[in-house]
């Protein structure tokens, strides 16, 4: 069965940095588009990021743009999310995710319910 295995969280300054990893596994890999999405609590599950199958079309929050950046390493089945510049409104728990988008064409896809598969989710707190 597939299997998504966040690790990299955990508390950091504001300002500072974490680097996320996902690995993946019981899929093909290549024929994903890979997704970040976090949650605060008391709030939605939000989208964060997403890269396509072939990690050529990448897509960001307003809320991330030019601190967070997506990618992944199809030889390793693992999805990473770079984030930078860390504020405390990112704390929250981070979610990786995949959905069968196939290798032909390039998709994004940003909706929760675009998204079959889904981690347990690592934790990430941005202290002030």
């Amino acid at each position: 069965q597939v299997q998504l295995v966040e690790s990299g969280g955990g508390v950091v300054q504001a300002g500072g940095s974490l680097r996320l990893s996902c690995a993946a596994s019981g899929l093909t890999f290549s024929n994903y588009c890979m997704g970040w999405f976090r949650q605060a609590p008391g709030a939605e599950r939000e989208f964060v990021a997403a890269v396509s199958w072939n990690g050529g079309a990448t897509y960001y929050a307003d809320s991330v743009k030019g601190r967070f950046t997506v990618s992944r390493d199809n030889a390793k089945n693992t999805v990473y999310l770079q984030m930078n510049r860390l504020e405390p409104e990112d704390t929250a728990v981070y979610y990786c995710a995949a959905t069968d988008t196939g290798s032909s064409i390039v998709v994004l896809s940003v909706n929760v319910d675009e998204y079959p598969y889904w981690g347990q989710g690592t934790r990430v707190t941005v202290s002030s």
